[in-house]
């Protein structure tokens, strides 16, 4: 792990993506001088730089449909359908941009062989890159689990599923079984990346000498939650934490700069996608009776309430009794568009209008209901922590964790809420919008 603008950033995911970047670049010049497009009046200056264009715009298309994520990397359907996707965003800038006119008429062929090496070089780097891969996930936990017992088993597949994307190869109760399998070259054999220690089972000094001395990284719980899951241990935040976090100390300017881009870029969602809005509108409208837009009460920044406005999407008197419900998989009270609005996530464009009035943000923790907030604070430690923040449509915890509806889910969500408010930055915001695209594509966490 590699902390880059505050933001701990998976250094093998860091190393495909600069691999892609240079082999893409290289495969672009290489294809631009076979076309003959180096000796052309455009000359070297111009194909360079239409070669770093395509390059920089490959690199974001990726991530946003998910290329650089390790468990897009494991899943091959997901990686198959988002390298299709990312062709065709490809080839179609390719398509514009070379035979917008830029180039001569020799070039009118060029964006399907660019597009083809891009995708080549693309696949390559990744088979490459899965060949290393294949042991650079592997953990061993050390402290209150032991796979030898039927406990330990029964313990153990909640700990695979907490670590999950690593893998929890070996789980050990005490420091002195680590030293055995670390003296007997198990870890060694099984090639294990790291050593996380729970906190009832500190590690001695001299033995994370020798972890580290056998090229092992060790962590606490805690240490390993904030930079290999990238949450927050909410259970073992030390005192203060809040006040030192990046979030309470945002300076004016880059509160003002945060403002001016939560008014553009809401400005410019809500005119983009006025056709789209208006179509949807009338959808509602003919599907079933009831109002067009749906407004509901809120928790803001500060606890303070607000009203959020979104499509409806769910019949009128979805809670006749007056008792807030989360929303379900398959539930009865969405209506047949609601549920294409839903998963789309169109019904919460009208949510731009919160970001106008201030009681948004484009980045932030999901607003929550007064009625879940008032429970979900006596049942979650620091849950109220996350309103230091304006709310926000799209954040950390939605882009990493599906659509919550227990209060089990709202504290895993708490998690990513809270790493978000500690180490918030305008770097971290790009991630998320980066992300955003990938879950709407693909449908994450709709409900």
């Amino acid at each position: 792990m590699k902390m880059l603008f505050g933001h701990s950033i998976n250094i093998e995911l860091l190393v495909l993506y600069l691999l892609d970047f240079a082999t893409i670049f290289i495969v672009v010049i290489f294809l631009m001088s076979q076309n003959g497009q180096m000796e052309a009046p455009v000359g070297v200056m111009m194909s360079a730089a239409i070669a770093l264009v395509m390059t920089l715009v490959a690199g974001i298309v990726g991530a946003a449909v998910g290329l650089y994520r390790v468990a897009t990397l494991a899943n091959p359907r997901r990686a198959v359908t988002g390298a299709m996707l990312a062709t065709l965003i490809l080839f179609l800038f390719a398509e514009t941009l070379i035979n917008g006119g830029i180039l001569h008429e020799t070039a009118r062929s060029l964006p399907v062989n660019l597009v083809f090496g891009t995708v080549v070089a693309m696949i390559l780097t990744r088979l490459g890159f899965a060949l290393v891969h294949r042991s650079g996930r592997r953990i061993v936990y050390v402290g209150g689990v032991d796979y030898d017992t039927a406990s330990g088993l029964h313990e153990g597949v909640a700990l695979r599923r907490r670590y999950q994307p690593f893998e929890v190869t070996l789980a050990i109760p005490a420091a002195e079984k680590l030293m055995q399998a670390l003296q007997r070259g198990r870890l060694r054999d099984w090639r294990i990346w790291a050593v996380v220690t729970a906190a009832s089972s500190p590690m001695p000094v001299g033995l994370r000498r020798q972890c580290n001395a056998a090229g092992l990284l060790v962590f606490t719980e805690a240490e390993f939650s904030e930079r290999g899951l990238n949450r927050i241990d909410i259970e073992n935040l030390p005192p203060g934490w809040l006040e030192l976090c990046n979030a309470a100390n945002t300076s004016n300017t880059e509160s003002a700069l945060r403002r001016v881009i939560d008014v553009t870029t809401a400005s410019a969602i809500l005119i983009f996608t006025s056709p789209l809005l208006l179509l949807s509108m009338l959808a509602v409208r003919l599907d079933s009776p009831g109002p067009i837009f749906y407004r509901q009460e809120r928790v803001g920044k500060g606890q303070r309430p607000f009203m959020l406005l979104k499509l409806r999407s769910m019949i009128v008197n979805a809670e006749p009794d007056g008792t807030a419900r989360w929303a379900t998989q398959c539930d009865a009270r969405v209506t047949r568009v609601g549920r294409f609005l839903r998963l789309s996530r169109i019904d919460e464009i009208p949510q731009v209008i919160n970001v106008l009035r201030g009681d948004m943000s484009i980045v932030g923790p999901r607003p929550e209901r007064p009625r879940f907030v008032e429970h979900l604070q006596h049942e979650i430690p620091h849950y109220n922590a996350r309103a230091i923040v304006k709310p926000g449509i799209t954040g950390w915890a939605q882009v990493n964790y599906p659509y919550g509806a227990s209060v089990e889910d709202a504290r895993i969500k708490l998690t990513y809420d809270l790493y978000y408010v500690r180490r918030r930055s305008l770097f971290l915001d790009l991630l998320i919008l980066i992300a955003t695209v990938r879950v709407v594509l693909f449908q994450e966490g709709s409900r």
